[in-house]
């Protein structure tokens, strides 16, 4: 243990007060600080000293300590900051050391017995001088194995380094290429597509590899500075402390890389990049239906859009609105493309495409009954007819009679034809289904009295037969009385275009006794003849499509349509849709009051099942599902609705003044009923000649009475008006305007209905445009004027001059500018007009060419109402 403690002793420590270090160059101290309010604060201080260096005789750099009196290094430094005197005694305090350490064995330090070891041989005794080499020696041999794992350490940094930055320069090389590789997809696209917009294919060449990458490397070089020359040594960033020694490496400028944390930035810009590109939802283009009126809500949501996004945007057109605010079609169409998405225009009526089904092919036609409608005058034997067409069904002694109530019905012959006959009394039904455009009746037969002729109701019966477009059959009835002339029928016939066929015509004339039963058969070969030239034909197998002839309640049934089926097949079962009803059918009953499955075209059934009671010649039509029979129903109880709303306004003689004047009709319909024949011819020859090439009246029906129910259902019908002159209307036609809107107009003396009619038919004439010059004025200076231009100065020397009015601008009497005023003052003050005499500055709009001496001339255009 003695051993031990001297060798402790003995040894060579860096804690010891005599330990050898490197003398800092930084002194400190503390200074103590006052503050106000008795604060204090201690601070450190640092003073540095300032080291000098000079270099010596080999080159190399020493610090210097001190200086002599002459100015010499008096103490130098090495390269590792040790003098020579420091460096020697550093040697020999290192080989004394080891010659001890080897000198001395170590002693065992545990209890255990250990058989002693032959004692080496001793060491010759060393010189003082031998010691000091060895020390030396030692010393260098270990500065030696440090510097060497310095530069090993470094060597491996280094070529850390150059792999990392060989690293990053191969994935940019890579995106570079990928780059390069895109922009050549992309010009040959454009390539293809050249030749489409008759593009040359030149204009869309690539440019080559080689020479495209030395123009990019041309124009980067012209943008960025003249890169540093690399260096040989060692590239890597310096770290720590700078020594003297990389110092003096660094001379020869190395070339300085991006750190690694500038990298791995840019590597975590470039990740975030890409995942924002890989999270950002792909916009997604939508159809959007329009309607005609639409919430700022509704078109949000329907185009997924946040309703401020919509609000913004009809901002930026100038229209504020809120989220339940209604805009119109044209403005939702604006915002709906301005969004990027694809507009789809509906408007309410489209709810009504689609209704009446694709058109029947002409394969899947069938034959089917003719739809005859029985018309005459009062007490000419129509009932009788009627009656006895009945007696010749051969199923009615079965049936055991027909149901009076129902309007149509259909007789079976012997032959096993089939007819179908059509009971309008009043003619009001059939003049709503030829309102609506629906060609029900196939074929019209007037009966006509042998022993009266034509009579008023008759002639209204032959207007009502030509609006409708439909082939008339004349039944003359009671040929069977001594008073009978049936040659005086044809010739009063003739006087309303309704030739017979024996007088070179196409109108079948029949004559024919309901009392007697005479030449009934004769009637029946002329309908199905009649029929046979119009090749009437439906398709059975398809929806159910007709027309309601008639509509009643009854109690117990509820609402009851007597329904003709057009088209298709009716079915119990079926949701059905008349006018402004719908319902589902819960039975069918046919005209002999039974109840049948199916009810095929030109066959009349009663249909009950509906929710309301729909007018007669409302149409009917099948339809798949309830929502599409309801959405149907809506919109025209809506327009209903809207139509009563604006009743008063339909009829009015003013109103339709208007829309004449509008230029929507060119031809003025009108229903004349006089006291008397003269006045009528007399009328009806004044209207005639007041009509031109461009507008004429047009006389629906001119009879002789008062205005009945069957007049005003003929207005009605065609949106014309009555003139009763000398006559009025009864009760029922009264009723029947007030609900149809139909305007009655009375006159009492023929000049005043024969101003009034050539004052609308006026309107229908275009306007003509006049020209009246109002002034002129005579230009003596010309001022150019900041941000208004130039400006002339003038004296209006004829008329008047205004603001509003049309100016041409005369130069040596030839018109060069024609357009309006953009400005009229007075001294300083803008006026309307300036009067003769007085001066006045006038400044043209989008004109500027104007010299001293010029003349202004100032018109006015006006609109004048063409006369007949």
């Amino acid at each position: 243990m003695a051993n031990t403690t001297e060798r402790d002793q003995n040894k060579l420590s860096l804690s010891r007060p005599g330990k050898l270090e490197l003398k800092k160059t930084v002194e400190t101290g503390k200074v103590r600080q006052s503050f106000s309010h008795g604060r204090s604060k201690t601070v450190t201080v640092e003073v540095k000293r300032k080291r000098t260096y000079t270099a010596d005789s080999g080159g190399q750099l020493r610090q210097v300590r001190a200086t002599d009196a002459a100015g010499k290094p008096i103490e130098e430094k090495g390269v590792h900051g040790l003098t020579e005197q420091e460096r020697a005694a550093r040697v020999r305090a290192l080989k004394a050391r080891q010659l001890v350490e080897e000198s001395r064995a170590p002693e065992p330090e545990t209890d255990v017995e250990v058989a002693p070891e032959p004692a080496p041989e001793p060491e010759p005794e060393l010189t003082p001088e031998e010691i000091a080499r060895r020390q030396a020696e030692a010393e260098l041999q270990a500065l030696r194995e440090a510097e060497a794992e310095e530069d090993r350490k470094a060597e491996e940094e280094r070529q850390r380094r150059e792999a990392e930055a060989a690293r990053l320069q191969a994935e940019q090389e890579a995106r570079r290429a990928e780059e390069e590789a895109r922009k050549a997809k992309e010009a040959a696209a454009r390539a293809k597509e050249a030749p489409a917009r008759g593009l040359p294919r030149a204009a869309v060449v690539p440019e080559p590899e080689e020479e495209g990458r030395g123009r990019r490397s041309a124009r980067g070089d012209a943008r960025r500075p003249a890169a540093a020359p690399k260096r040989s040594g060692d590239s890597r960033r310096r770290t720590g402390k700078l020594t003297i020694t990389q110092a003096l490496e660094s001379e020869g400028g190395q070339e300085r890389v991006r750190s690694l944390a500038s990298v791995r930035r840019a590597r975590e810009r470039e990740r975030q990049r890409q995942r924002e590109q890989m999270e950002s939802p792909q916009k997604v283009i939508r159809e959007v239906v329009i309607p005609e009126t639409i919430t700022v809500q509704e078109l949000a949501n329907r185009m997924a859009t946040r309703g401020v996004e919509v609000i913004k945007a009809l901002m930026k057109m100038g229209v504020m609105a809120t989220m339940s605010q209604v805009i119109d079609a044209d403005t939702a169409e604006l915002i709906v493309e301005e969004f990027g998405h694809r507009s789809k225009r509906v408007a309410e009526a489209d709810v009504e495409l689609g209704l009446e089904g694709a058109p029947d092919e002409e394969a899947d036609l069938e034959p089917r009954a003719p739809i005859v409608t029985v018309m005459g005058h009062v007490d000419h034997g129509k009932t009788s007819l009627l009656d006895a067409l009945r007696s010749t069904d051969v199923a009615s002694g079965e049936a055991g009679g027909i149901t009076q109530h129902i309007g149509a019905y259909q007789v079976e012959l012997p032959s096993g034809a089939k007819i179908t006959f059509l009971d309008t009394p009043g003619h009001e039904a059939f003049s709503s289904m030829r309102a609506r455009g629906a060609k029900v009746t196939d074929i019209v037969v007037l009966v006509v009295a042998a022993d009266d002729s034509v009579q008023p109701q008759t002639v209204e019966a032959i207007n009502h037969a030509k609006a409708a477009e439909v082939p008339i059959i004349v039944a003359v009835n009671k040929i069977d009385r001594p008073e009978a002339n049936l040659d005086r029928v044809k010739n009063d016939l003739l006087q309303h275009s309704i030739v017979p066929e024996d007088m070179g015509g196409d109108v079948q004339v029949v004559p024919v006794s309901a009392l007697k039963r005479t030449n009934l058969d004769q009637l029946e070969e002329a309908i199905l003849l009649q029929a046979e030239l119009l090749e009437l034909k439906a398709n059975p197998n398809r929806a159910a499509a007709g027309v309601v002839v008639e509509a009643q309640l009854e109690r117990g049934r509820g609402p009851v349509a007597t329904v003709l089926v057009q088209r298709g097949t009716l079915k119990i079962g079926d949701i059905l849709v008349a006018g402004a009803e719908w319902g589902r059918v819960r039975a069918l009953i046919d005209d002999r009051g039974r109840n049948v499955e199916a009810a095929g075209p030109s066959v009349p059934v009663e249909v009950l099942g509906l929710s309301g009671l729909p007018q007669a010649g409302d149409d009917v039509v099948v339809v798949e599902n309830d929502a599409r029979a309801r959405e149907i129903t809506e919109f025209r109880q809506r327009k209903e609705r809207e139509k009563r709303a604006a009743l008063g306004a339909r009829g009015t003689i003013e109103q339709m003044f208007s829309r004449i004047a509008a230029g929507e009709a060119m031809e003025l319909p009108i229903v004349i009923k006089a006291d008397v024949q003269g006045s009528l011819e007399a009328i009806v020859a004044a209207l005639e000649k007041m009509g031109t090439d461009e507008v004429k009246v047009r006389i629906l029906h001119a009879g002789v009475g008062g205005i009945n129910e069957s007049d005003v259902t003929l207005a009605g019908a065609s949106d014309a008006f009555i003139i009763g002159f000398n006559v009025r209307a009864n009760k029922q036609a009264r009723d029947a305007a007030q609900r149809d809107g139909v305007d009655i107009r009375y006159y009492s003396i023929i000049y005043e209905l024969i101003d009034d009619l050539r004052t609308s038919l006026s309107g229908l004439l275009p306007p003509v445009l006049r020209e009246r010059q109002i002034g002129n004025a005579e230009v003596r200076e010309v001022f150019n004027i900041t941000r208004v231009g130039k400006v002339a100065g003038c004296r209006v020397t004829d008329g008047i001059v205004k603001r509003g009015a049309g100016v041409r601008l005369l130069r040596d009497d030839v018109v060069i500018h024609e357009g309006t005023l953009s400005s009229l003052k007075r001294f300083k003050d803008e006026v309307r007009e300036v009067r003769e005499g007085y001066e006045c500055g006038m400044a043209f709009e989008n004109y500027q060419d104007i010299q001293v001496g010029d003349v202004i001339e100032c018109f006015e255009v006006e609109s004048v109402v063409r006369e007949l």
